[in-house]
């Protein structure tokens, strides 16, 4: 009988008592891996307002945070994007919105101190629901309109965080051509997020193989305007080439005559929707075509890039850590 019991025991030992103690120390190793993850996020809460500098009617606007950035979300991207889309780029504008807050109080904008954002381009477009309403064919609120406000409902307060601080420059632009750029061959700044990927599924992206033709005069003329401490002398399809490129593919360097131009430089002299670029001549040897692809300055979210990405069956998230390289959302 003794022994009986002894093998009962032993059973349950084995059973019941080396599971129970391997789940405790499991458990509490989980609940320690989150605690510590819980104290490296810098966790930074959203408003329940935001003030927003109304450029056309020079007055600033009080409003609420997510109304706000959901008027960025249906002004920056087409509601006809898919909706996964459209969560990525409510999550870009929501921490692109609380980056120029969380600067306001050390340096205010000079183009409008009087508030952290304004509602164009120079910070990110906003129009309020009356006027994107007013823009849109008639049936566009409950179809357009109901549906972006759908995607920023489903992210609300969400932020993009990279090694446990808040992202500051979640940048974005339209489409890329097939690869995005470092910042830092762009822009002054090299942030490790925002580095050359690969943008495979713009199938259905605008500005595509854009040609622009430009006679030697106008060439010269648009850059002495744009640049003035550059001579430039005389022109000819020998002085005029692509010295270098970016490992985006865009124009890294250009050869103009007796001067060197950045690709950017190029491209926002003459007007160019993207610095990724050839450049061919003419048949009279006296005038340059250049072919550009994409549209925008090629860092951070593609657009079209995160429509295709969602097409092919990408959640947001999946979008978002893509463009936004070891970036996580919270």
């Amino acid at each position: 009988m003794k022994r009986v019991i002894q093998a009962i025991l032993l059973a349950l030992f084995f059973f019941v008592g080396i599971p129970l103690i391997l789940g405790t120390f499991l458990s509490g190793a989980d609940e320690k891996e989150v605690k510590n993850k819980g104290e490296n996020l810098n966790k930074v809460g959203v408003p329940k307002t935001i003030n927003v500098w109304i450029a056309e009617e020079e007055k600033v606007e009080k409003m609420d945070f997510e109304d706000y950035v959901t008027g960025v979300t249906a002004s920056e991207m087409p509601s006809s994007f898919d909706e996964e889309a459209l969560k990525a780029q409510s999550v870009a504008a929501r921490t692109y919105a609380m980056a120029k807050v969380l600067k306001y109080d050390e340096k205010k904008p000079d183009t409008h101190p009087e508030a952290p954002v304004c509602n164009t381009t120079h910070c990110q477009a906003y129009k309020s629901k009356k006027r994107l309403i007013e823009l849109h064919d008639d049936g566009w609120e409950k179809n357009g309109f109901n549906k972006v406000k759908k995607a920023c409902e489903a992210t609300e307060g969400e932020l993009l965080y990279y090694d446990g601080e808040m992202v500051m420059q979640p940048l974005f632009f339209s489409s890329s051509g097939g690869q995005t750029e470092n910042s830092e061959d762009v822009f002054s700044g090299a942030y490790p997020y925002l580095v050359s990927v690969s943008s495979p599924y713009e199938e259905n992206a605008s500005h595509k193989n854009e040609e622009k033709s430009f006679s030697f005069g106008e060439i010269k003329s648009l850059l002495n305007n744009k640049y003035p401490d550059r001579a430039i002398g005389q022109l000819s399809s020998a002085n005029i080439k692509i010295i270098s490129r970016t490992s985006g593919g865009r124009v890294d360097k250009m050869q103009v005559g007796q001067s060197s131009f950045k690709g950017t430089e190029i491209r926002n002299a003459l007007g160019l929707s993207s610095a990724l670029f050839s450049v061919g001549f003419g048949n009279d040897g006296k005038s340059v075509t250049f072919t550009s692809n994409g549209f925008g300055h090629g860092v951070g979210l593609s657009q079209y890039g995160a429509d295709g990405m969602a097409k092919e069956g990408n959640d947001y998230k999946e979008i978002l850590t893509h463009y936004y390289t070891g970036t996580k959302i919270y």
